[in-house]
């Protein structure tokens, strides 16, 4: 019997979906033929890639005795910069707060996490623009970067830092300058920054005064002199080609390495960056380890790893790879309130709903940063917005998601027998995948392979 035009399609034909060519990818060849430009937006990237979740620890048993949590102590300290800075930063937890922007960010927020960090002793860090008063007064230990666009750099400030970042890159956009469009060159950051207003802020993908491993080792020595050999100097990387960045960064004279991943956030830049550019932070742990172990530096240079950190356990099992450190921005976002249903105005809570709406997006799917329109004040130069954070409140999340996340890191490290956190170790880790064994160099739970190694 023919079918009538008025029937519904058969339920497998309306459902039916291309797997090269689904919604999402509709969606962005349509929006790119109506407007030819691409899509720009914040945070990191979406899709699914090997991660720290596909690791388990091996907790002690039989084989080896598990501590005490309530009795006996798990060590935490950290310090970094040790190869040649005379004064090493010291932390009293391995978890560091990632370079954000004053610009990227609100003043409010720098202040809190600024806060927050020295609350929990340990450090914040600058990034594009500058260093603002307020995070300086309230940040007891206070990394300083020096990125490719120079923008607010001085030489005054960076003496006053406790350490120094030299930003070859960053995991969300290897290979690619910062943004920061228009509405959030506000007054204050344009005269920071030494632009015009309201027009949009493109930086370098390079530094200017450097083509190669050779110049950023005279630079390092430059930035040593500048502050009389006393604080330690990061080299900051995109993880890409980790294996030899590292390598180089270690021959130029870096104390300390930090390797971003493809998992870390950004204010604002390229679609096609975030999600296709870059390998994820569980890759470049394992390269970034091999490079020091091949240069016999392990020991002398520590690494510090960014990109998509957000539990305890991510933190121990980075630690347990190799790392000396971590560094977050996107879980320190979320803890101030990113993407949350509501903010905190005069002791009351205010639902944000119907300014996630008319960014076209609802609390939890927010991507919106470049907008400078965060609904909860934290990415955001409106002087309104920005008013829905305060800094003692944010101080006060950031300080409690810290703690937690130090807390679970140093449950995991007495439930493997650790006296100290950075006593754990590769042996500690077994994977669940095939592709996560591989990555990370450790065995496939229930065997003893290693793919590609044994």
């Amino acid at each position: 019997m023919p079918t009538r035009l008025t029937d519904e399609p058969p339920a497998h034909l309306q459902l039916e979906e291309s797997a090269s060519f689904d919604r999402h990818i509709i969606h962005y060849i349509q929006r790119a033929a109506a407007t030819g430009l691409y899509e720009i937006r914040g945070l990191g990237a979406k899709r699914r890639v090997p991660h720290f979740d596909d690791l388990v620890f091996l907790g002690a048993s039989l084989s080896r005795y598990p501590l005490e949590g309530y009795r006996e102590k798990c060590s935490s300290e950290t310090v970094l910069g040790t190869r040649f800075a005379k004064r090493p930063v010291k932390l009293d937890i391995p978890i560091t707060i990632a370079g954000m922007s004053f610009g990227a960010l609100s003043a409010n927020v720098k202040e809190a996490l600024g806060r927050a960090a020295t609350e929990m002793g340990t450090s914040t860090t600058t990034g594009d623009g500058g260093m603002t008063a307020e995070e300086r007064r309230s940040s007891k230990t206070l990394v300083y970067q020096c990125l490719p666009s120079r923008y607010g750099f001085n030489p005054d400030d960076l003496r006053k830092a406790d350490a120094i970042e030299v930003v070859i890159g960053q995991g969300a956009k290897p290979g690619g300058g910062g943004m920061l469009l228009g509405q959030k060159v506000s007054p204050r950051v344009a005269a920071m920054r030494t632009l015009p207003e309201g027009v949009d802020q493109r930086s370098a993908s390079r530094h200017p005064d450097w083509t190669g491993p050779d110049d950023l080792a005279i630079k390092i020595k430059e930035l040593r002199e500048i502050t009389d050999w006393q604080t330690p100097i990061y080299v900051k990387v995109g993880a890409t080609r980790v294996f030899h960045d590292v390598k180089l960064a270690v021959h130029a004279g870096a104390d300390v390495v930090v390797v971003d991943g493809m998992q870390g956030g950004t204010a604002a830049t390229q679609w096609a960056f975030i999600e296709h550019v870059g390998i994820p932070s569980l890759a470049a742990v394992r390269q970034a380890v091999d490079a020091l172990e091949d240069l016999n530096k392990k020991e002398e240079v520590q690494l510090i790893v960014s990109g998509g950190i957000r539990t305890g356990a991510d933190v121990a099992k980075a630690l347990a790879l190799g790392a000396d450190a971590v560094s977050i921005g996107q879980g320190v976002l979320v803890a101030l309130g990113c993407n949350s249903n509501s903010y905190v105005q005069d002791g009351e809570q205010v639902s944000a709903a119907a300014d996630y709406h008319k960014l076209g997006t609802a609390a939890g799917f927010c991507h919106h940063c470049q907008t400078g329109q965060c609904p909860v004040g934290v990415t955001t130069q409106d002087p309104i917005l920005e008013q829905r954070l305060q800094p003692a409140v944010g101080a006060r999340r950031v300080r409690n998601y810290l703690k937690t996340l130090n807390m679970e890191l140093t449950m995991i490290a007495r439930a493997c027998g650790k006296q100290d956190v950075h006593h754990l170790e590769r042996e500690d880790l077994v994977a669940l995948t095939i592709e996560a064994a591989a990555i990370a160099g450790v065995p496939l739970a229930g065997t003893t392979w290693i793919p590609g190694r044994n």
